[in-house]
Formats: structure tokens, C-alpha cells, sequence
């Protein structure tokens, strides 16, 4: 073989041995707001999506719509024929309603939490990613709230939760947790729906003045006259700050109120002083999952290779990997406890997981949650890899569903004495019901995804603005004017 025959392997020079053209170009590349386009062309990418409706959008909203439909009707039966048509027995009296409660509301809590923190960090690869993380609060908390009022099985008792004046002078019982799960998730939908609007005004704004017919009618509402003077942007940066420490403070109370429906009791596997910070880890964990699966779909869907990048895939990883190891000490200091305690009721609780017929769902939780991400998300090889990225955001949300139904339905089973046992299998109505849970808020991103613009044109263009490259010796850094 002659010396000719033999090629090194191509290899990207280094930034020394770079000119300055090519470190340029490979920064434009890599980072969005060193990218920076002229704002007509800025606005097309974001605004002809919108305006297109594509050859797969009815069938789309047409299968998750029947999913939907599918879920009401139901929901619809079991009002008629009572719970009786669920899995509930005179042991495991929750189901999985209140899993998917518990893991909806998680995901919803997390989504603008992740974008307030980000916002307050001046973390810059939120910017085009903020409006998917807040859309799936409004449409998880949605969702989720359904759930408490099926699982009350006369839903049209509703009303009965409100602390309203009545002939009788009857109020509800505050020691119950259907009253607290009614708080927590008003109170988190008023704020995150603000939060959410405040962020959409300029946006619509910009979608009135370029878009036609309905569309425009509907972005004129929601602009509420927004005309972008000095005042208007002011007032939108205070508002922001406001709400944006308003979430950081609200959501992990919120849902340490959601731990406290199990904590408070003495049900073994239930009974535990580490249920707050426990749930709240895994409430960011499935939500910054949730919004990888968001983004990586919205950009493949949307040819969108210019707004979502490797660099925010590489952002959204390592935040994936501190969540997990996070989710990961407060799983195995809840687990580590009651095994050194011996205590005879919850070591048949942690046999019933590990040995018993919580196995199956218990072992693919500890691998979806734990194993996986640990031994794969180190690596930025990995982190910027779409499909592998795609692979394990879902596979964590199915092992945190998981986590969910075996502390609701297979730690109930347990109790004090034995012959109180029972096991707990769903029947055809909630998985019906949960099902078509999903296909809401899927069908949900698919609506509004004609409705307003997905990525914050203006958050983007500002960062576009500030962000430069400057010259330092023989190399080109990213700088930030303040």
C-alpha cells in the first residue's frame, strides 16, 4: 500500500489554527444569537408555519379529537354507572386519577418554572424555547385538574370543594386533600396563564401586523393594543420580573401541598418528612423531559433547524442529568429510611415494589429513571443527539408515570394488618381516560401551533441585538452588552 492510499481521518481544525472568518462562521453555526438574521425573515420563519396548514393537520386533530371525545364519553359512563366501573376497591380507594394527577400536575408546575428560573438566570438558549415550556403548563394543568373531579366519581358535586356560604352553614373539611389539591391547582393555573399571556403580548402583537382574517381578528385581541413605545416594554420587563419570582416561589410550595395528600397520613410508604422536596425533584425532572420532547418535535415539524439547536439540546440535557441525580438522592433517601427501620409494614412495602407485583413497574422505573440517564447523559456526544435525546426524555416520563401509580395504587395495598391487603389492577375506563388525557394536550400544541407564534421573536431578536462576537488575540468569544 503506497503512502497515498493511507488518509488520516478528517478532523476539525483547532480555534488557534482557525482565521477569524471560520471561527465566525463556526459560531453562527453553533449559537443562535451570534446567528442573527434581518427581522423580516425572522418573522416568515416563525409566522408561515403558523399560516400553513399542512396535508397531516386534520387527520391529526381528527384522531386526537376522537381520543378526546373518547375520554368524555367515558368520563360521561362512569357518571351514569358511579366508580364501580374503575378498578377501585374497598383497599386501594385511589386510582390511577390521581397518578395521572399527581404526574400531569408535576409536568405543568415545571414547565414555567423552568422558564421563570432560565428567565431570572438570563440563561440565553431559553429565549426560543420559554413559550413551548409555558404552553405546556396551561394545557398539563388543564388536564390534570380533570382528574380529582372524576376520581370524586358525582363530579357535579363539584361545587361541594368551594368554600361557599350554604343554607346549612356547612364548609368543607380543610383537613381533607381534596380541598388542598382544589388551592394548589387554581392558584398555580391563575398564575402560570398570566405569566404565560404577559410573555404572548408583543408576539401577537407582531402576528396582527402581518398575518390576515381570523387570525389577525384573534392576535388583535390578545396584542390589548400593544404598540412596542419605551413605556409598554417597561412594563412588560417589570411584570415579567414580578411573575417570574412569583412561580419560583409558588411551584415548590404548590406542589409540596400535592406530596402532603400522601405525606399527612399514616399509610405505610406514605408517611415520610422527605414527600415535599421528593415530589418537586421529580416534578422539574418530567418537566424538563416533557419540553425536550416538545421542542425536538416542534422542530423537526417545523423545519425549525435555524431557532432550536444543538446548543439548546446541549442546555436542556445537562439540566436533564442535575434533575435526575436530584430525583435520584431523594428517591434513595425515601428508600434507604424505612429498609434500615425495619419496621414490619413498610419492609412489606418495599417487598411488594421490589419482589412482589409492583416489580415489573418498579424495576423499569429505576431503569427509565436512574440507570439510563446516568449512563448516558455525561456525554455531550449523546446530549446533542436528537433521536437518543427524544428516546430517553420519553422513556423518563413513562418511568416517572410509573413512580407515580406505585406510590398511589401498589403502597395502598399495604396496610397495618394483613388481611387488609389488596391489589389494584385499571380497568378499560381510566385507561380510556388517560389516554385521551395525552391526546389533549397534544391536540392543544397542534391547535395553537396555527393560532400564535411558538418561539419568542422577540425574546430572540433582543438576544440577537446584545450578543456579539469579540476579537480576543487570535481567537473570537461571545460578549454580552449589559
Amino acid at each position: 500500500m503506497s503512502d497515498s492510499d493511507i488518509r488520516a481521518p478528517q478532523q476539525r481544525p483547532s480555534l488557534g489554527e482557525m482565521g477569524l472568518d471560520q471561527q465566525a462562521q463556526l459560531e453562527r453555526e453553533r449559537h443562535l444569537l451570534v446567528d442573527a438574521r434581518p427581522g423580516r425573515e425572522l418573522n416568515a420563519m416563525v409566522l408561515e408555519p403558523m399560516m400553513r396548514i399542512g396535508r397531516a393537520f386534520w387527520p391529526a386533530v381528527g384522531v386526537l379529537g376522537f381520543l378526546v371525545l373518547t375520554w368524555w364519553v367515558t368520563w360521561g359512563f362512569q357518571m351514569w354507572w358511579n366508580v364501580g366501573i374503575t378498578g377501585l376497591n374497598r383497599v386501594v380507594m385511589w386510582s390511577l386519577y390521581i397518578a395521572n394527577y399527581v404526574y400531569l400536575i408535576g409536568i405543568a408546575e415545571a414547565g414555567t418554572f423552568i422558564a421563570a428560573a432560565l428567565r431570572l438566570l438570563d440563561i440565553d438558549w431559553r429565549r426560543p424555547i420559554s413559550r413551548i415550556a409555558e404552553l405546556l403548563t396551561v394545557f398539563c394543568i388543564f388536564a390534570s385538574a380533570l382528574f380529582p373531579l372524576a376520581h370524586l366519581g358525582r363530579t357535579w358535586k363539584f361545587y361541594w370543594l368551594l368554600p361557599y356560604p350554604n343554607e346549612r352553614q356547612l364548609w368543607p373539611n380543610f383537613h381533607s386533600a381534596l380541598i388542598w389539591d382544589l388551592t394548589a391547582t387554581l392558584s398555580y393555573l391563575a398564575t402560570s396563564t398570566l405569566f404565560f399571556y404577559i410573555d404572548l403580548i408583543p408576539d401577537a402583537a407582531l402576528a396582527r401586523d402581518h398575518v390576515h382574517g381570523w387570525r389577525r381578528t384573534l392576535n388583535s385581541w390578545l396584542a390589548l393594543g400593544w404598540r412596542g413605545t419605551e413605556r409598554q416594554w417597561r412594563l412588560l420587563k417589570v411584570a415579567q420580573l414580578i411573575f417570574s419570582i412569583g412561580i419560583l416561589l409558588i411551584m415548590p410550595s404548590v406542589h409540596t401541598v400535592v406530596s402532603y395528600d400522601f405525606a399527612m397520613t399514616i399509610q405505610p410508604g406514605w408517611h415520610s418528612t422527605v414527600f415535599g422536596p421528593y415530589f418537586v425533584a421529580g416534578a422539574i425532572y418530567s418537566g424538563v423531559a416533557a419540553i425536550i420532547i416538545a421542542a425536538i418535535l416542534f422542530q423537526r415539524l417545523n423545519h425549525w433547524s435555524y431557532f432550536i439547536r444543538d446548543e439548546h439540546l446541549n442546555g436542556l440535557g445537562i439540566f436533564l442529568l442535575l434533575t435526575s441525580l436530584v430525583w435520584d438522592y431523594f428517591f434513595f433517601q425515601d428508600f434507604i429510611v424505612p429498609w434500615y427501620g425495619q419496621v414490619p409494614t413498610e419492609k412489606q412495602v418495599l417487598l411488594t415494589m421490589m419482589a412482589g407485583h409492583g416489580q415489573l413497574a418498579f424495576w423499569l422505573m429505576i431503569t427509565a429513571n436512574a440507570i439510563i440517564p446516568f449512563f448516558t447523559l455525561w456525554w455531550r456526544r449523546v446530549r446533542t443527539s436528537w433521536p437518543a435525546m427524544l428516546a430517553i426524555s420519553i422513556l423518563i416520563q413513562l418511568g416517572l408515570l410509573l413512580e407515580r401509580y406505585i406510590i398511589v395504587t401498589i403502597d395502598l395495598g399495604v396496610r397495618e394488618l394483613p388481611f387488609n391487603w389488596g391489589l389494584y389492577q385499571p380497568r378499560a375506563a381510566e385507561l380510556i381516560m388517560s389516554t385521551g388525557a395525552v391526546a389533549f394536550i397534544v391536540l392543544g400544541f397542534v391547535v395553537f401551533s396555527k393560532l400564535i407564534p411558538f418561539v419568542v421573536l422577540y425574546e430572540v431578536k433582543e438576544g440577537q441585538f446584545l450578543v456579539q462576537l469579540k476579537r480576543i488575540g487570535k481567537g473570537l468569544i461571545r460578549s454580552k452588552m449589559e
